[in-house]
């Protein structure tokens, strides 16, 4: 379980820069809730990171705000199945504060025939209504 966290086929945080804290979970579980550390923790430093190439950390930075991300992870009866999920989540959340920010639009006009179609709908459309009214 242990081991490098894989964020994308570039990107691999290593197992050092995780921080794990465990704690008693609230929940299912039944009386084993009362004596098993089965919340998790998992916490990272983005702004401390030697993983992240220097254009990465800094968009990841503006998008997430803070230098650091916390998820916590109780979901599951089991440690191990929490750990996974907050590594997945981790994950996912690097993912998207990494992401290239999306193409700008190029705004277009509507082609001439487009708009004569839409005029000649209207213009039959209100036909239609204006021949359903009493003379």
């Amino acid at each position: 379980m242990p081991g490098p966290l894989v964020v994308n086929d570039s990107v691999v945080i290593p197992d050092a820069e995780l921080v794990w804290r465990f704690s008693r979970s609230s929940g299912p579980g039944g009386q084993g809730v009362n004596t098993t550390d089965s919340r998790v923790e998992l916490t990272f430093d983005v702004a401390a990171s030697t993983a992240l190439p220097p254009a990465l950390k800094e968009r990841a930075l503006g998008r997430l705000g803070s230098g650091t991300i916390t998820i916590a992870a109780s979901e599951f009866r089991s440690q191990l199945r929490n750990r996974e999920a907050a590594e997945q989540r981790l994950a996912q959340r690097l993912r998207e504060a990494i992401a290239p920010p999306p193409k700008r639009r190029r705004a277009t006009k509507p082609s001439r025939g487009a708009v004569e179609r839409r005029i000649t709908a209207k213009k039959h459309r209100s036909d239609v209504k204006r021949l359903r009214r009493d003379p």
